[in-house]
């Protein structure tokens, strides 16, 4: 475990090797996988009480606050919280593909001894996925209590139960998607052209001289324009409406006058603190082709599993206010499971956020959300409760790891 003291939380573990390779699901293949996660918690004696959180697009392994750095989900993961970290052992990986620690596209390929840049191959969610599967086995995990996740990250807790229901009892998809429309591909098109239109993106080998800052303009035009899609008009209008941001400055001319144009320039130039172009490429093209209930079959192992009594229950959940992922996207996703007989809970919050509510302190969403976790713990960890200290340390340690704010959207 690493110190709680320290700075960085994240542990990391080697998943993969060349003799043990991840097989891509497109048909890649990766030699050498290390992933960063953080743990909250205590795992009890029957490792029943485990609960894995999935992140968003840009989000990373610090989902709850430690060693003083807020987490993107405080709200919803710690002590108290709805996925209370008193009861739960819980589990935050940085996916595959990212740049807070897993192995990604700036990652060293070892066939070259260079970054992979724009020779890392191509990723899907089932990817994502198939990497966390091997991180709880590793961890001793044999079922978890639950998968949980907003956008990206709910979408990861569809394909998991889908592909491996056995491992996940539980499953909370919340503001997520089956299926991107054509609106969403376009935004993330157009995201993606900014980043590679960047003249300092130079064929992605930007990575290769320390001496250029790399495509930092397309990426912060990536990020403003991605925040507009995160938040409702309501909730703009309300936050900045039409006010001047310097009532003492010039008006009517090009550049920073409003708010909200304050707002989306600080929101592009902070991201590029902490994320890299090519990952943002790399998760946001996962997204585009993410269309788990087009596969022959696709709920079939699910049904059966459930059907058995060793399946996933469901809890989808959307708000009103969201358009980016509206709440036509998760009754899609119920729809399917009702006619596998595949239990599952529908709730749409009112919120007037958009998107982003998924984030945020909604007193009706959380609640949603934590009397599902509650059932969930109290049918399957029972009496068995929380091990000590020391039998959580076995069988992280297990894991051969080592030590080492962002938001989630």
């Amino acid at each position: 475990m690493p110190d709680q003291e320290s700075s960085d939380p994240r542990q990391r573990v080697v998943l993969f090797t060349p003799d043990d390779p991840l097989t891509l699901d497109g048909g890649g293949r990766l030699d050498h996988v290390e992933v960063a996660f953080e743990t909250w918690g205590t795992l009890n004696g029957d490792a029943s009480n485990a609960v894995l959180v999935c992140h968003a697009l840009t989000g990373d392994s610090h989902a709850s606050g430690t060693a003083g750095q807020p987490g993107w989900w405080d709200t919803m993961v710690g002590p108290g919280r709805p996925v209370d970290t008193d009861r739960f052992f819980v589990i935050c990986p940085n996916l595959l593909g990212g740049c807070r620690g897993t192995t990604g596209p700036t990652s060293i390929d070892p066939a070259t001894g260079s970054p992979y840049a724009l020779e890392f191959p191509l990723l899907e969610v089932r990817d994502f996925v198939t990497v966390h599967r091997r991180l709880i086995r590793r961890l001793g995990i044999e079922r978890l209590l639950a998968v949980i996740g907003g956008s990206l990250g709910g979408m990861q807790a569809l394909q998991w139960a889908l592909d491996a229901p056995h491992e996940v009892g539980n499953a909370v998809a919340i503001a997520a998607s089956s299926r991107l429309s054509a609106q969403n591909i376009a935004f993330s098109a157009v995201a993606r052209a900014a980043i590679m239109r960047d003249p300092e993106f130079a064929d992605g080998r930007y990575i290769d001289h320390p001496d250029v800052e790399g495509p930092r303009t397309g990426l912060a035009i990536a990020r403003m324009m991605a925040h507009i899609t995160y938040l409702s008009e309501q909730a703009m209008a309300e936050k900045f409406g039409r006010r001047i941001q310097d009532a003492d400055e010039p008006r009517r001319r090009f550049g920073v006058d409003f708010a909200v144009e304050s707002y989306l320039e600080h929101q592009g130039q902070t991201f590029l603190d902490r994320f890299d172009p090519l990952s943002y490429l790399y998760l946001s093209r996962s997204l585009d082709y993410f269309d788990p209930f087009a596969e022959p079959g696709a709920t079939d192992v699910l049904a059966a599993a459930c059907a058995a009594g060793r399946g996933t229950t469901f809890l989808v959940a959307s708000f009103d206010s969201d358009w980016r992922f509206a709440t036509a996207h998760s009754r899609r996703i119920v729809r399917v499971l009702e006619r596998a007989r595949v239990p599952v809970s529908f709730r749409e919050i009112s919120a007037p956020h958009g998107h982003d509510s998924f984030l945020l302190d909604d007193g009706d969403y959380l609640a949603t959300v934590r009397a599902f976790v509650d059932r969930a713990g109290e049918e399957t960890v029972g009496t068995a409760g929380v091990g000590s200290g020391a039998e959580a340390g076995t069988r992280v340690g297990s894991a051969d790891t080592e030590g080492g704010p962002s938001d989630a959207t």
